[in-house]
């Protein structure tokens, strides 16, 4: 590996860094907006103080798949979503090997969630919400979205096993 190709590399995992970074405070902005018309529903079915407000269902579902989904993303980057440690302890190049096994699994549902995620998403393009009357494009994106995402994170991760398969160090 020559010291030109270093930098292309380390600027790409500084990118993908923050992005990882950026979901991080997606997702705790998601969750905590979540809160709101969820404490709304609740509260309004048990106090005649707020109104029963029927948009915040229908947000509260638009928030929780888009949390779900950057969740998702984040368990990806973090290598904690789809991992299972059911392996006994080996050595680098076999725990690397394992690793690649089921990152491929992953590759594989990244891309359908990627090409069918487009004709979902396709299909959604003119239609709205019924309550809130959101486009309903805004939810579906979410899995084009998660798949390109995946994708991303999975390809430097790949590139580390790889290298670790081979015997280079990182």
């Amino acid at each position: 590996m020559s010291i030109s190709q270093s930098p292309p590399r380390a600027l790409w995992r500084r990118l993908t860094a923050a992005y990882a970074g950026l979901l991080s405070i997606l997702l705790a902005v998601s969750v905590g907006i979540l809160v709101i018309p969820v404490a709304m529903q609740i509260f309004s079915r048990f106090t005649s103080l707020i109104p029963h407000y029927i948009w915040t269902e229908e947000m509260a579902r638009f928030l929780f798949i888009w949390t779900i989904m950057i969740g998702a993303m984040i368990g990806v980057r973090e290598s904690t979503h789809f991992e299972v440690d059911v392996w006994p302890r080996t050595g680098p190049r076999v725990a690397a090997l394992a690793r690649l096994l089921g990152r491929l699994g992953i590759l594989a549902l990244a891309l359908v969630f990627v090409f069918a995620g487009i004709k979902f998403t396709q299909f959604a393009l003119n239609r709205i919400s019924e309550l809130a009357e959101l486009p309903l494009w805004l939810i579906h994106v979410a899995w084009p979205v998660t798949g390109v995402t995946w994708l991303i994170f999975l390809g430097e991760q790949v590139y580390d096993d790889l290298r670790a398969i081979g015997g280079s160090a990182s």
